[in-house]
């Protein structure tokens, strides 16, 4: 596979083609934060944290590392002012719901989030309802709603299969820990998850 030479923080790093800058990056020790990449699924880009920002023919902007392939000649910065002001702004935005990130925060300088909504520790990364999909094969797990209104649920017509019973990988792939923290106290389909787990496992 052929190679293209870019430049990372002042490093020249060679790639092959194909590789996202988070993936480059990582290979020579350049840490790009992130919080909805898994290296075992598909790049999504949802949270959009592992922003950068990149130069070619004299022409900036911001991308996220984790979808956008290395380019022959690019130039990338990890935490110019830009970076670190989109960073800030997702994590207070995530912060209103999911106060498990304070560590992170305050990595950032953020004592405080300016943005509330309702306590849901999810921060719609994604990572539980793909590792499901992508590497179980069992989709016990999706999104629902739309907008603020957004939230990942069990889907009931699964779990109650018992294929969750010896499973629960979903568990630790969860960034904030909404998982085990929130879902065995969900209703979905009208029942408590935790009440169609444990009748999944007599059946």
């Amino acid at each position: 596979m052929n190679k293209v030479t870019l430049n990372i923080d002042g490093k020249e790093v060679e790639a092959e083609e194909g590789k996202t800058i988070l993936e480059a990056a990582r290979v020579v020790g350049i840490h790009i934060p992130t919080l909805c990449y898994n290296e075992k699924l598909a790049p999504y880009g949802a949270c959009r944290f592992c922003t950068v920002e990149v130069t070619k023919n004299g022409r900036s902007k911001l991308v996220v590392s984790c979808v956008y392939q290395v380019e022959d000649g690019l130039v990338v910065k990890t935490a110019t002012p830009k970076v670190i002001k989109t960073r800030k702004m997702i994590l207070e935005l995530m912060l209103g719901s999911a106060p498990a990130l304070k560590e992170l925060a305050k990595e950032y300088g953020i004592e405080k989030p300016r943005f509330k909504s309702e306590v849901t520790q999810c921060i719609l990364c994604g990572q539980c309802v793909r590792y499901c999909a992508e590497v179980k094969g069992a989709n016990a797990l999706t999104f629902v709603g739309r907008g603020v209104n957004r939230r990942v649920a069990f889907v009931n017509e699964v779990v109650s299969k018992g294929v969750c019973m010896d499973c629960r990988q979903c568990y630790g792939v969860c960034p904030t820990g909404k998982i085990p923290r929130e879902t065995d106290g969900a209703y979905f389909g009208g029942n408590l998850v935790s009440d169609v787990l444990a009748k999944s496992k007599h059946k």
